[in-house]
């Protein structure tokens, strides 16, 4: 019965051994973890400076083709109606001087 004992202490001792070891694996394996995050952490703040930089140029570069798009749609409907403008001057100014002359009979 003594050796009986003896076994199960020794498979009792083995197996906290069995347990204490797992859990010092475990908590080197959650340090080893939080430690990498952090790392992850101080990459992607060091970071952040260039893709902000990176996000400003892109948006810099779409509003200025914006701006430019615009002004070539200003110029083309500045320029057809100047070109309309033109076109009807000479009907314009002949019904301008109908209408005074007109209104001047009166």
């Amino acid at each position: 019965m003594d050796d009986t004992l003896q076994q199960l202490l020794a498979t009792e001792n083995a197996a906290r051994e069995l347990v204490e070891n797992a859990q010092k694996d475990s908590d080197h394996m959650v340090q080893t973890a939080l430690h990498e995050a952090h790392l992850q952490e101080e990459r992607f703040q060091a970071r952040v400076p260039e893709m902000r930089a990176s996000y400003i140029e892109k948006s810099d570069q779409r509003a200025a083709q914006t701006v430019a798009e615009m002004e070539r749609r200003f110029h083309e409907r500045f320029d057809q109606l100047r070109k309309d403008a033109d076109t009807h001057e000479e009907s314009a100014l002949e019904a301008a001087f109908h209408e005074l002359l007109g209104a001047g009979k009166k």
